[in-house]
């Protein structure tokens, strides 16, 4: 976890210094993209939510995206992602919108996606999509990585 904090508070950093906001939609990093960026003292000053859509239902409840609405997308993909962080956007009228949707591990979704596999997403004043496979089935070890990579994902959006 302090490696998570160690880059929550590069993100806060640049955040605050831009006044700017946050929210953030996650699913197999399970909470630890909020966590990181909450354990920073001073986070209510840019982190406005989030939410983990790990179910069918938490994203029809938490998200307001219908199965009607999933047409054309599929969970743990790029375009999913990208909803995923609009909508966050958009729900919270924050600047950026973070999301990371894929499989942790000890085995791979429904999808076919193996263990290890994770799609992120920046919305905001730039955009950014990315994948992430690690090959791994290290559940926690995934976990970390996929939240690490989407925050390093946004930082380079922040630096940008």
């Amino acid at each position: 976890m302090k490696e998570l904090v160690g880059i929550a508070e590069q993100v806060a950093a640049r955040l605050i210094a831009r006044n700017q906001t946050i929210a953030v939609a996650e699913s197999s990093a399970g909470g630890l993209i909020a966590a990181s960026l909450l354990a920073v003292p001073g986070a209510s000053a840019y982190f406005l939510g989030g939410a983990v859509v790990y179910t069918r239902d938490a994203r029809r409840v938490l998200m307001d995206i219908s199965d009607e609405g999933m047409k054309g997308f599929r969970s743990s993909s790029e375009p999913y992602a990208q909803l995923l962080a609009d909508r966050m956007r958009t729900r919270f009228g924050s600047d950026w919108g973070l999301s990371e949707t894929g499989a942790a591990g000890p085995t791979g979704n429904r999808y076919g996606d193996a263990a290890g596999h994770s799609c992120m997403a920046v919305s905001g004043l730039a955009m950014e999509v990315m994948t992430l496979e690690t090959g791994s089935g290290d559940r926690l070890a995934n976990m970390q990585v996929f939240a690490a990579a989407a925050m390093k994902l946004l930082l380079t959006k922040l630096e940008g």
